[in-house]
């Protein structure tokens, strides 16, 4: 990895161009994410991330948002379908296991071994619906409890989690797709948003930040771009020592507070950033700034793949189907 660039990049369609390719040799990024524009079946899959791999190495990692409900990449007729997050409130630890090495599965058969996934932001009333189901609950202990179950099901199926979006997005009135955020909440309130993150932080997951102003910690910048949120809050008070990516630069909430993104994240303390559209013009110029992947991010990123290895076991799909769908009903039919 001698060389290797801070960045996880998007590509452009369902196989590696020769022109991404020549620029992956150029400036080669850690890893890729991949998004529905680049999923058409499991052998397309396949092969896409076997490419990746061959040219950026064998233990680059390939990220997919997969959490079920409507952030999903793999899907029907090829892939199950699975429940958004607030279905398994309530519901036994197992259940959410079960079906995150489920979901698991099917992205490590596919190459894909970073699943962006679980949510561990609380679904408060009266925030933007961008979050919405895609959190377990409202209550910290809860989000708490199935995301460590979720994290567990993924390690398990050979996958490293990305918990997201730290320090937490549920208190966001805008949707960070679109503008920058602002949340106004006392520091008291906000340890309810962190303690999920806080009860995962020594499994092994990846982290995901929030491009969300705190104003209480840093009345300037992000979190993404802000050393006081990431080395006072994650590394800090949360207790976070993994890998911690960013979500995506090219996002609507970052726009205008940098002309050179990538170094900001990484200077703030972010190991790794996220650049998404798959724009080639767009990448080769995040490649050409971005710094390379520090001795840091490299002892965090095998810390993750062994949590992972250790984790790992044999799994039987009907067994795991069977489980989480007895134990689920109760929760589908109040649904």
């Amino acid at each position: 990895m001698a060389g290797t660039k801070a960045a996880i990049l998007g590509i452009a369609g369902p196989a590696l161009a020769a022109e991404e390719a020549a620029l992956f040799r150029r400036h080669r990024p850690a890893g890729a994410i991949l998004f529905r524009r680049n999923v058409e079946s499991p052998a397309q899959l396949a092969a896409l991330t076997a490419a990746l791999r061959e040219e950026l190495g064998a233990e680059a990692p390939i990220l997919v948002d997969q959490e079920g409900g409507r952030v999903a990449r793999l899907r029907p007729p090829h892939w199950p379908e699975f429940p958004p997050a607030a279905l398994f409130e309530a519901g036994p630890d197992p259940a959410a296991e079960a079906n995150a090495a489920l979901l698991g599965m099917g992205c490590a058969a596919a190459g894909l071994d970073v699943v962006c996934a679980p949510v561990l932001d609380l679904r408060l009333p009266g925030a933007h619906g961008v979050i919405g189901d895609r959190a377990f609950s409202a209550d910290p202990a809860e989000v708490a409890r199935l995301g460590v179950a979720w994290i567990r099901g993924l390690q398990s199926a050979g996958c490293i989690p990305v918990i997201k979006h730290i320090p937490g997005h549920g208190r966001a009135l805008v949707d960070s797709h679109d503008a920058l955020p602002r949340v106004a909440a006392t520091a008291a309130a906000l340890a309810a948003d962190i303690a999920p993150f806080r009860a995962a932080a020594g499994l092994g997951a990846w982290a995901m930040t929030a491009h969300i102003l705190y104003a209480v910690w840093d009345a300037v910048r992000p979190a993404t771009l802000s050393p006081a949120v990431i080395e006072g809050v994650i590394r800090g008070e949360v207790g976070f020592d993994g890998v911690l990516v960013s979500d995506d630069l090219a996002m609507g909430a970052m726009a205008g507070l940098s002309n050179d993104l990538a170094g900001a994240a990484i200077g703030a303390g972010c190991d790794l950033v996220l650049h998404c559209t798959g724009v080639l013009a767009e990448g080769a110029a995040l490649l050409e700034a971005c710094p390379p992947l520090s001795d840091a991010a490299r002892r965090r990123m095998a810390g993750a793949r062994a949590a992972r290895d250790a984790a790992r076991r044999p799994l039987d799909p009907a067994a795991l189907v069977a489980t989480r769908d007895r134990l689920l009903a109760p929760q589908a039919a109040v649904a």
